[in-house]
């Protein structure tokens, strides 16, 4: 043990080397603190952890004004909560010129991370706008720690390797307890300047993997920009679609008519909905899941009720019906063209494509990444649905024997062979 200690006390490299694992070691830590990225991520473009107002107000001491269950409520979706009559909530809504938070995407773990991230933000430094990171970008800061830890790591065996094969450190621990002069190096920047003199090939080969995978690692991050799969905001009514595409077995197409005909699939009023709830009203006092929570589809079906001034009892509709603020769950850039009459008429593609199991979700989410390397996929391997389509059977007729044996040859024709490929096709 005394040798051991004896070694570090006396030998720079081993000290230098243990301070760079102690400081990664540090560095690791405070990465696992999801509070503050997860702040960054969702709060910080708006917010501040200390008193100061941003777009909205200081988050300092929130945790004290209001309870917990609230703030779940607030953060998850504050329009909703607003729209309930939450007398704290129209006070903030009233105060902050009628602005509503958007709903932000986390669940109950990270709204207490980022609470207890608020309560003690650590170095005191409030974020600004300018702190703002993206989901990318945080899993980009977790993966360049693990290849600098692989790298030290890499770093530590290759030093002790080194030194051991040399004899560097058994010679000056040697050399000191003998009384003997010892001329090797004695600083730490003698000792580097050693230790890469005597491995240039090692540390270049070090240097290069780890710069080429930080490029990589990075370029990585940023194909995750701007994707949102697993994006699962609630709704202001809890509409189970696992209830009514499930259960019930409603075609999609009932509610949302305009895909077959239409570049969206709209949004369907309330008044499909009462073509089935003028008659279900809930009186029988049932209760659904929905993200995993019991909830009375009495109140539920009342919420449209009172969104079209509805009085059950007369049947009889008010003059003051007011509109759903729902939350669109599917965005895609403003530059993107999508046709869902296209891809559901033309196409008969189903809507769980891209959609997902929409009829085992009580919560929709966005199932697919809908990037562009996804589309790209899906049409090099889906096949053109030709059958009973006159436009395709003259198209076919008027193909020369060559091209068609090109098109045809493994007699399937893909939607990349007809122009599903082309920039134009997708980009405005």
């Amino acid at each position: 043990m005394n040798k051991i200690l004896s070694l570090i006390k006396e030998n720079s490299l081993l000290k230098v080397t243990l301070f760079c694992l102690s400081f990664l070691f540090f560095q690791l830590n405070s990465y696992s603190q999801d509070g503050k990225k997860l702040f960054k991520a969702n709060c910080a473009a708006c917010h501040n952890v200390g008193t100061k107002k941003v777009v909205g107000p200081g988050l300092s001491g929130v945790a004290e004004k209001h309870d917990r269950e609230w703030l779940g409520k607030w953060i998850k979706n504050s329009g909703e909560l607003i729209a309930s009559g939450d007398a704290a909530a129209n006070e903030i809504f009233n105060e902050y010129s009628k602005s509503i938070m958007p709903p932000q995407p986390v669940d109950d773990a990270q709204i207490d991370a980022i609470l207890e991230y608020i309560k003690n933000p650590g170095d005191g430094v409030a974020a600004t706008p300018e702190d703002v990171t993206s989901v990318g970008t945080v899993e980009e800061a977790n993966s360049t720690m693990l290849y600098l830890f692989i790298g030290v790591i890499l770093l530590l065996l290759i030093l002790v390797i080194t030194l051991n094969k040399t004899g560097v450190f058994v010679k000056e621990v040697i050399a000191k307890d003998a009384g003997e002069e010892y001329d090797g190096p004695t600083t730490l920047g003698q000792g580097l300047s050693q230790l890469i003199s005597n491995n240039k090939g090692i540390v270049a080969a070090l240097v290069i993997v780890l710069f080429f995978g930080g490029i990589v690692n990075l370029m990585d991050g940023a194909f995750t920009i701007g994707v949102h799969q697993g994006y699962k905001p609630e709704q202001p009514i809890k509409f189970s679609h696992k209830i009514h595409a499930g259960d019930d077995k409603i075609d999609c197409n009932y509610c949302h008519s305009s895909a077959r005909h239409s570049k969206t699939s709209g949004i369907p009023s309330l008044n499909v909905c009462m073509n089935c709830h003028k008659a279900i009203d809930g009186s029988d006092g049932k209760t659904f899941t929905y993200n995993g929570q019991q909830y009375s589809m009495t109140e539920e079906i009342q919420k449209i009720y009172d969104h079209l001034d509805y009085d059950p009892e007369t049947g009889e509709y008010g003059d003051n019906p007011t509109p759903v603020q729902w939350i669109k769950v599917h965005n895609l850039p403003d530059h993107v063209y999508f046709s869902h009459q296209q891809h559901v008429t033309a196409g008969k593609q189903k809507c769980q494509t891209c959609h997902g199991p929409v009829e085992e979700m009580d919560v929709v989410e966005q199932h697919a990444p809908m990037t562009m390397k996804w589309c790209i996929e899906c049409h090099k391997e889906t096949a053109v649905a030709t059958e009973g389509n006159g436009y395709y059977d003259d198209m076919h007729k008027r193909m020369t024997p060559e091209f068609k044996e090109k098109v045809l040859g493994d007699g399937v024709l893909t939607v990349d062979e007809i122009g599903g490929w082309e920039c134009a096709k997708c980009h405005y």
